[in-house]
Formats: C-alpha cells, structure tokens, sequence
C-alpha cells in the first residue's frame, strides 16, 4: 500500500522530493512514535531530518529516544555526534557514578552535578594497552582534548593538566583541572589505572580544600572531585565517601577493546613478524626499557619529563651506580627481559 502510495503522490508532484516508499514508512513511524504533539513541537521539530531517522532506527525505547532528542537539542550535536553517543551507550551511563554529593553539596547543585557525571566513561578513541601508565593515559586524553570534552560534557573548560599548587612547602599536582560554567565550580580529576582504593579520597579531599583555597572565587561553588579508576567495588567506595568532606565521585573508564577475536586470530602474531622482521624484538625491548626508565627515575625523585628517547641514559647510570643485581637493576631486567649484569 505504501509502495503504491509513494508511486501516486510522485506522480501527482513531480516537483518534490523525499517521497519514496522508504521515506513514507519513516514518515509513518515518526508519527506513531510521537503521538504527543506538544513535544512534537517542541523538541523533535527543532531536529533535522537526519537526526530523527537514527533515533527511530537505533532507540526503541520511547523514554530513552526522548532523552536522546533533548540532549541532542541542548548540546547542539551533529548527526555524527548524536549516532557516537547512541552507539556509546551513553543514556545507560550518564548520572550513574557513585559519588557523596547528595550529602555534601546544596540540592539544586548536587543534583544537577550527579547528572553530568558517568560511569564508565568512554575513552575508547585512545588507543593504548592495558599495561599503560598513568602519565601516558593523560597524555592521551590531552593529545584528544576535544573527544576528552565531548565525553565529559557539554560545560566543562580545560584549565591545565599537572596544575601545580604549593600546600606547606610543598609541590603537588593535579592530574587534569577544568572549570564547568553550569556547576560554577572547578572539577579536579585524578586519574587511576588501578581498582579504586580508601585512599584514593583522601587524596581527593586534600586537593578540593587546596583548590577551594587557592583557586576559588568568592562567587563560585564548592569545588568537586572526580576520580577515574580502571574499577571499583561499590561497597569500598561507599564507606570511602561515606565520611568524605569533600564533594567527589568515583566513576570507572573504557579504552579501546582491541581488534575482534575472529580478525586477531587471523592476523601475525608478535613472534611470527619477529621471524621476518628481528628488529621488532629489539623496537619492543628498548619501548619497555624506556617505561622502567622513566618509572625508576621517578622513583628515586630524577627528572622524568624529558624525551623519550633520552630516559634510558639516566637510568642506565642509576644502575651502573649500583652493583649488578641491584633491585634497579633487576627490575629493568625483569620488565625489559634483558640482561641485568649492565656495567
């Protein structure tokens, strides 16, 4: 019926455009999908064309469909955009991280804060292995700035990343600092590549009451605190903020899942390239002695942020300034797989 009716009405208008059978079925479930000609009006109008066909496509359920459309209206997104936030799951995660909010911000502000935090978020345009650093997970985030904004939310404003503060004497950094023009308050986010643990807020509520110090405007709220973990058990976190001060969140992280099972099956493996290519063998131990470099040159208060390529020179020194067998130098041994007698 709909095929004979498209063929009818581009007989009877030639002019016009958009009248195939497909069209006319989308046509037919736009309507019946919102029945409400309020909101009709009033949000689904005010989207283009494109838009309201993914939502039909890719959302059946009502309440979730509407929810995208808002969302779509108030944060301006593009088709693109819109179909990355679908795909992401993004209805299931957002307002879903366990935070204290509730008992430590006024109502208004802690409600309007719960919502804007997720968990996990989606940091899966990065690509980095599961056995990354902290640094480097915030290296790639500031390397992706605007996928990092995208992801956090429509309000927030990048302030620095290792923002310094001096507290006593002493030097402190935090990881990433924004400010969210709708909360009205910088957001602290400390980024973990480990499971949550007590600690971890203890931490946080020193730097909130640093940043509410030093940084905070008379006209500004109460600084809050997020904390990105690789996981989190809920009870531990609960007890965690149960007696925290300072308003905060704890809240989990994506990355990239890799390649499917069934393509990796079919690709080389490391050992097979190795065969016919020797100097990746070598590529792989020089990356892994860089790591334990910058690693040991941390540890032992040495200045890490140099190139890449020049860390290992220090912390081939810091062995050689022990003898062979050292825990330096068997922990570069043990993480590279090379020798430790370096001398």
């Amino acid at each position: 019926m709909i095929g004979r009716l498209a063929v009818d009405l581009r007989r009877e208008f030639p002019e016009m455009t958009g009248l195939s059978a497909r069209n006319l079925n989308y046509m037919k479930s736009f309507a019946e999908a919102y029945p409400d000609s309020e909101f009709l009006q009033q949000v689904v109008a005010k989207l283009p064309w494109g838009h309201n066909i993914r939502l039909l496509e890719a959302v059946k359920d009502d309440g979730e469909r509407r929810w995208y459309a808002k969302q779509a209206i108030e944060h301006g997104w593009s088709r693109n955009v819109l179909i990355h936030q679908i795909d992401s799951g993004l209805f299931q995660r957002q307002g879903k991280a366990l935070t204290n909010f509730a008992r430590t911000l006024p109502a208004e502000q802690s409600e309007l804060a719960q919502q804007l935090i997720k968990d996990p978020y989606n940091f899966e345009f990065l690509s980095l292995g599961a056995d990354l650093l902290e640094r480097e997970l915030e290296r790639g985030l500031l390397d992706h700035i605007r996928s990092t904004i995208l992801e956090l939310g429509k309000g927030f404003a990048f302030v620095g990343s290792q923002y310094h503060l001096s507290v006593g004497g002493q030097d402190f950094y935090l990881d990433l600092l924004f400010y969210h023009f709708r909360l009205r308050c910088f957001v602290v986010i400390d980024l973990k590549i480990e499971d949550f643990q007590p600690e971890f807020a203890g931490k946080m509520n020193f730097y909130l009451s640093a940043v509410d110090d030093q940084l905070r405007h008379p006209a500004d709220n109460p600084s809050i605190g997020i904390i990105l973990c690789k996981g989190c058990n809920e009870l531990i976190v609960e007890y965690a903020l149960r007696e925290s001060s300072g308003p905060m969140g704890v809240a989990g992280y994506q990355l990239s899942k890799g390649l499917p099972e069934k393509l990796r099956a079919e690709l080389p493996t490391v050992e097979e390239f190795s065969k016919d290519f020797p100097l990746l063998s070598v590529v792989k131990v020089r990356i892994d002695i860089e790591r334990t470099a910058r690693t040991l040159l941390e540890r032992h208060g040495l200045n890490a942020q140099r190139p890449r390529s020049s860390a290992v020179v220090p912390a081939l020194q810091l062995c050689q300034s022990n003898p062979t067998g050292t825990p330096a130098g068997r922990e570069i041994a043990a993480r590279s797989g090379v020798s430790s007698s370096i001398s």
